[in-house]
Order: structure tokens, then C-alpha cells, then sequence
């Protein structure tokens, strides 16, 4: 599992222990670990370190001296290195010392610097570091609009994203590689900043963390949330647990479809349909459960999935289900129900209750929540790690907030942001897959926390199996039907 920790945090924990190490320790750690993440990368490109052209991007502060000391330790093994200080009179003195003494050169021409930072084989971003804000100053933008030969290391952070929220108010020089030092920073794992920082490789120089609230899971980790040890010979159908589906519309049936799809691949040991489509539901899944009316006499369920294509139906669908004493998944009309009724709808629940909105819904539940005109879907996808917080909050209920980086977040302060998917994930309907897929982790019992996190990792590895490398259009049957895909890749087999 990867762990991300705010600024605050980081400062404090470095503050700690910088008092127990010797002066200037704690930099040349970091510098190390980024100087051979460097020298690495120029042996792939070039076979080896000596003669490679390294253009080092330095700012003021300890930033600017984390690419500097690395700067001179390439230097050191015959790079041809150029500092290019981007704050004249701020420059890291130590670090900038240790750079001319390694035989770097140096440099405050910005006409120098953006030809040394075109041909170089490498380029450090030691520009703005974790507690930079405000996006890049002037003096460095043509640095992230100008065309580059080599690969580009960010040094912490790319300069331009605030490590916080993962938010780029302005220019950024996009990294192909970013080197963190200590833990993740939110920012690199939560978009827009996750897509300009590369591949991203933490370097461990000591520091001592308190529990992240933000994490982002992998294989292993999801492997221990699913509903197992595989079904054995005392299962049934209802020990794994029944999810009921509310879904689907006289204008809107294939969306009752691809939610028991996903449900039926999601764990539970059955599904239970309810709704309008209920005879193409049959035809397609005949091993789906079908009930009349409502889901108040639908029967026995551990969860339900109400909102997908619901129509003008699903105000009364959403009712019934939250009248329920079970676990809740709210998508699509669902959500818009929500949000015209607002909080108040789920203040009596007692089971939990997961939302699972677009950019565009959350907008309409916030206007809900808070009485206002809905902000600007543009907005809340620009700062989806608040975005999904603040409706987690307002509602009291865990939030998956859908985008380039889908954010889960729970009313009691966690966070995970899903690493998994492809762009070819937005297509129409496949959304009601993964509405289905969490439902059904709801009922085989994973909190909602889990439930959804769980589902975005595997729906987004079945996105990724269904639309293969290097990648083609999907539809969203074929992402359900690629789901049995991704739980075997997810548990190692």
C-alpha cells in the first residue's frame, strides 16, 4: 500500500529527525537516493553516466540543494552538469558549493539555460519543493513550455503542483519521473498533479510517520480485502450474501443490465433484481434473482444498488432501499434524488451508505447539502481530493468520487485514491458496472470503505484487460465481462 502524508507532517517528522542526525545528513540521504535514480536512468538512455549532458533546474531552498548535491554527485562520475539557478542570491549555498567543486557549471542566463535544458540527456526539477503554492513563478515557465530531448526528474514534486491536494493552479513542468523522498505526497497520487509526475519512486531516508489518512492500495492489498477464503463446502448463496439492484428504466434498460453484470461478478453469492427491465435482465442473466415492485418487497438482501437508469422511478426506489436496515450504494438518478432531498435524507440510517458520484452529481448533492447554486463541475475536478471530502462530510457517508483519479472518501477522515483504470474507462455504462461491482462487495460484507476501493482497483484492471495494450475502445459489458480477469490478476494468479 502506498502512504501519503500532508506537508505538515513531513516538515515535523524531518524537523525530528534532523535534530538526532549531524548537519546537513538528512539532505545528502535524499540527495543520494535521487542521484542514483538519475544515474540509472542516463545508463538507460546512454549506457552509462560519463559524458551524459544534466541540466539541474534549481530554485531556492532545500529543494534547489536536493538537486544540486545530486547534481554534483553526477558531475562527480563524469556528467557534463549545468545548474541553471532560477533565483540568483536564494541558491542552496552547500549545495551549489558542492556542485562547482564536483567541475559543474553554472549559469543565470535564462537564453543559456533553456538551450542546455533542450539538449540535455537529463533534467532535475529542483525548482519549487513540497511547500511550494501558487503554481510556478514567471521566471520558470518557459521551462515547462519548451521542448526537451531528455527525461525530466522532479525532485520531490513536479514544480507547479501543490503537494497537498494534487491541484495546479497554473504552469507545471511535467516530470517523467518524480523521486519522493520519506512518503508520497498526496499530490503525486491524486489528479491533476498524479498525471504530470511520471512514474513515481520513493526514497526511504528515515523518517519516522504517524498513520496516513490518504493511501492508495495495490495487488496485495486488495487481494486481503476480497470477500475469501474462496467460497467452501458450507457455502450458499446467502452466507455469501444477496445484493439487490434497483435499477433501470423504460428508457434507460441497459443500465439495469450492466449493474447485475457487475454485480454478478462482484462476490455475492446472488443478485436480486427489481425494476422495469426485468424480462431483458432474465433473458441476459438467468441466473439473476427477479422480484416485482419495489425494494420493499423484494426480500431478503444484504445490500442494495439503487439509482443506475432508474427514471422517474427512482425516487421511490431510493426511499424504499434507505428505509432498509442494509448497506446502500446511490448512483446516477439515484444521486440527483439525493440531492434534491439532501443530508436529511440519510439522517436516520444506521447501515452505511455509499455515494458513487461523476464530477457533475457531486456538484448537485453539494447544492443539495449546502443550499447553494451547483459549483462548476470544472471546479470540483480540478480539486477532487476536497471535493470528495467535503461531500463525505456533508453527507456522512463514504464517497467515490468518479474521474481521472477516483477518490474514496470516508465521512471519518480516510482517504484512498485508486491507481488502476485507463482513459477508455469512459464510456457510457461503465459506471453501472462499477455500481454493481461495489454493491455486491457490500454485500459479502466489506465495510464501504473497502467495498469501494476494492471495486474501482478491480474495475479498473478489468478496463484495462478489456481495452489490452497498447489500447482500443471498450464497451462497458466487456469491462464486466474482463472483471473475472482482473480478480485473478489481483490475487496473484
Amino acid at each position: 500500500m502506498r502512504h501519503a502524508h500532508p506537508v505538515e507532517t513531513v516538515r515535523a517528522a524531518e524537523a525530528e529527525l534532523m535534530a538526532r542526525l549531524p548537519e546537513g545528513a538528512l539532505m545528502q540521504r535524499a540527495a543520494a537516493g535521487l542521484a542514483a535514480t538519475c544515474a540509472r536512468l542516463l545508463k538507460g538512455r546512454r549506457g552509462r553516466v560519463y559524458g551524459g549532458r544534466v541540466t539541474v533546474l534549481a530554485g531556492s531552498g532545500d529543494n534547489g540543494g536536493d538537486a544540486l548535491y545530486a547534481g554534483a554527485a553526477l558531475a562527480r562520475r563524469g556528467a557534463r552538469v549545468t545548474a541553471v539557478l532560477l533565483a540568483p542570491g536564494k541558491a542552496h549555498a552547500g549545495g551549489l558549493a558542492a556542485l562547482r567543486a564536483a567541475g559543474g557549471r553554472v549559469t543565470v542566463e535564462q537564453e543559456v539555460g533553456l538551450a542546455d535544458f533542450s539538449r540535455a540527456d537529463l533534467v532535475l526539477d529542483g525548482i519549487i519543493g513540497i511547500g511550494g503554492r501558487g503554481g510556478l513563478r514567471p521566471a520558470a515557465v518557459p521551462y515547462a513550455e519548451a521542448r526537451r530531448r531528455g527525461v525530466v526528474v522532479a525532485v520531490d514534486l513536479p514544480s507547479g503542483v501543490d503537494a497537498d491536494t494534487g491541484e495546479a493552479p497554473g504552469a507545471v513542468l511535467r516530470a517523467d519521473v518524480t523521486v519522493c523522498f520519506g512518503t508520497y505526497k498526496p499530490g503525486l497520487l491524486v489528479d491533476p498533479g498524479a498525471s504530470y509526475a511520471g512514474a513515481v519512486q520513493l526514497v526511504d531516508i528515515g523518517l519516522t510517520l504517524p498513520h496516513a489518512e490518504l493511501t492508495a492500495l495495490q495487488h496485495a492489498d486488495v487481494a486481503a480485502l476480497l470477500p475469501l477464503p474462496l467460497p467452501g463446502a458450507e457455502s450458499d448463496k446467502y452466507r455469501r450474501g444477496v445484493v439487490g439492484v434497483a435499477a433501470g428504466s423504460v428508457t434507460y434498460p441497459g443500465a439495469a443490465l450492466l449493474a447485475v453484470a457487475g454485480a454478478l461478478r462482484g462476490g455475492a453469492g446472488a443478485v436480486r433484481y427489481v425494476g422495469t427491465a426485468a424480462e431483458e435482465v432474465v433473458r441476459r442473466f438467468p441466473e439473476a434473482l427477479v422480484t416485482e415492485g419495489g425494494p420493499a418487497g423484494a426480500g431478503r438482501v444484504q445490500a442494495w444498488v439503487v439509482g443506475p437508469g432508474g427514471g422517474e422511478g427512482a425516487r421511490q426506489a431510493l426511499a424504499e432501499a434507505l428505509a432498509s436496515d442494509v448497506p446502500v450504494l446511490v448512483d446516477a438518478d439515484g444521486l440527483t434524488e439525493l440531492g434534491r432531498l439532501g443530508p436529511a435524507a440519510l439522517a436516520g440510517r444506521t447501515a452505511p451508505t455509499l455515494l458513487t458520484p461523476h464530477t457533475g452529481e457531486a456538484a448537485r448533492l453539494l447544492a443539495g447539502a449546502e443550499g447553494t447554486a451547483p459549483p462548476a463541475a470544472a471546479d470540483l475536478a480540478a480539486t477532487r481530493l476536497a471535493t470528495a471530502r467535503r461531500l463525505a462530510a456533508a453527507y456522512r457517508a463514504t464517497v467515490l468520487l468518479k474521474g481521472s483519479t477516483t477518490v474514496i472518501a470516508d465521512p471519518g477522515g480516510a482517504v484512498r485514491v485508486n491507481p488502476t483504470g485507463t482513459s477508455w474507462l469512459a464510456t457510457a455504462g461503465s459506471g453501472d458496472v462499477l455500481a454493481g461491482l461495489a454493491g455486491s462487495l457490500l454485500a459479502a460484507g466489506l465495510p464501504p470503505l473497502d467495498a469501494a476501493s476494492a471495486a474501482a482497483y478491480l474495475h479498473g484492471l478489468a478496463g484495462r484487460e478489456a481495452a489490452g495494450s497498447p489500447g482500443a475502445p471498450v464497451t462497458a459489458m466487456a469491462v464486466a465481462q474482463a472483471l473475472p480477469a482482473a480478480w485473478r490478476a489481483a490475487r496473484g494468479a
